[in-house]
């Protein structure tokens, strides 16, 4: 029992991600014919995502590279989900958004991000290092969807307030997240000393509850009428 709850206390974003999908399971229906349909599906991989990087960090027979000083790195697989997971929010803008101009820079920013993460190969081995540039890179892409998307429904009329919006809460959680990821993960790399005086980490993982939080919010409050 001490275990377990130990592991809670170190690993709490672990049942945090848990809960966020248990609750975006049961408010599925509200939700299921939106281009947020595959929430669920993200939520469960990024919850198994961190479960496996938690087995690689701390169970040997789980190492990912051969190099036995380094067989705690987990860090392949976060690459691999940022990509996903950018993706994944791209085509959500893609399908929301409604002038062909704006759906054009949606598919212009992925091939864009795309690159970034093609060119990072040639200067950083994914399997012992973030792709903090591409990382970035995506980031900024990302915000520049949130803001077309909130350009858009600036010049609409809804009965609905934002906060009974589901995108509205998926977007807040996604920009406040972005405007500080990319960053705090260049400073890991450049400036450890920084990363580690200031407490760094801390904060990252406050970005991480306030972004999965916002989504766990939006899924409970929102009206499917008001979904745009």
């Amino acid at each position: 029992m001490d275990a377990i709850l130990t592991f809670i206390t170190e690993h709490y974003i672990l049942p945090f991600y848990l809960l966020v999908w248990l609750i975006s399971m049961a408010c599925y229906r509200t939700y299921f014919d939106t281009p947020l349909k595959y929430y669920p599906m993200y939520l469960m991989y990024t919850l198994l995502t961190e479960l496996l990087g938690y087995f690689i960090k701390f169970h040997e027979e789980f190492q990912v590279v051969n190099d036995s000083r380094y067989n705690w790195y987990n860090v392949i697989i976060f690459n691999i989900y940022s990509v996903i997971t950018f993706m994944f929010f791209y085509h959500i803008f893609w399908q929301v958004l409604h002038k062909q101009k704006h759906k054009k820079w949606v598919k212009i920013g992925a091939g864009i991000s795309l690159l970034g993460y093609a060119i990072s190969l040639f200067f950083q081995d994914p399997f012992y290092s973030n792709l903090y540039y591409a990382d970035l890179v995506a980031s900024m892409v990302l915000l520049f969807n949130i803001w077309m998307y909130y350009k858009e429904k600036k010049l609409e009329f809804s009965p609905y307030p934002n906060t009974q919006n589901l995108m509205f809460w998926t977007c807040l959680g996604l920009a406040v997240f972005h405007l500080f990821f990319p960053f705090l993960i260049i400073i890991g790399y450049k400036a450890p000393k920084i990363w580690v005086n200031y407490n760094l980490r801390s904060v990252l993982w406050i970005l991480i509850l306030f972004m999965y939080g916002s989504f766990m919010i939006g899924v409970m409050v929102h009206k499917r009428k008001a979904f745009r």
